[in-house]
């Protein structure tokens, strides 16, 4: 179902090309207008009572293609270390290994996917690094740490929600 807010997610891929742009003016414009999206997308789905799990999955597909390509840029460019964009994307490799741990577990199918506080933190740190390194910044090693940390929390989350889900289904089977 293509919404208003879903539209606005799916505009954060060719906001991304911009990247391919060498200037630095396009880049921050591209970034801003993607922090935007993804602010308005959220709240209209919300307000308009348009969420649905496409949505949910898709707003996030979206931050997180933006930003791998923006990093691939960066690196490409040499103003940007593979670890330090290895560091800003670990959040997406614990969110792997968790969507390996519910399809092991054959709750993949009963998980109902949804921003996480510690996601949303992390991208917004990520939007943030990236204008910085656009305005080539350097950034300490210990701000990259934070994605490890921020991303290991998430996975945390993760399986606290997933903990609540084991618990409502056990109470609706002894219901």
């Amino acid at each position: 179902m293509l919404s208003l807010s879903n539209g606005l997610s799916f505009l954060r891929a060719p906001l991304a090309l911009l990247f391919l742009v060498d200037s630095t003016a396009w880049r921050i414009t591209a970034i801003l207008l993607a922090m935007i999206t993804d602010s308005v997308d959220g709240y209209l789905a919300r307000r308009c009572g348009s969420t649905s799990q496409f949505g949910a999955i898709l707003d996030p597909a979206m931050d997180k293609f933006f930003v791998i390509f923006g990093l691939g840029v960066l690196l490409m460019e040499g103003q940007l270390q593979v670890w330090q964009a290895a560091a800003m994307l670990s959040r997406d490799f614990f969110l792997c290994i968790f969507g390996i741990i519910l399809s092991l577990s054959g709750d993949w199918e009963a998980y109902k996917c949804r921003a996480i506080r510690w996601g949303k933190v992390t991208t917004a740190l990520q939007f943030v690094v990236l204008i910085g390194l656009t305005l080539h910044f350097t950034f300490p090693w210990y701000l990259y740490a934070l994605f490890i940390l921020f991303g290991a929390l998430a996975f945390l989350e993760l399986f606290q929600i997933k903990r609540e889900l084991h618990r409502a289904k056990k109470r609706k089977s002894h219901d």
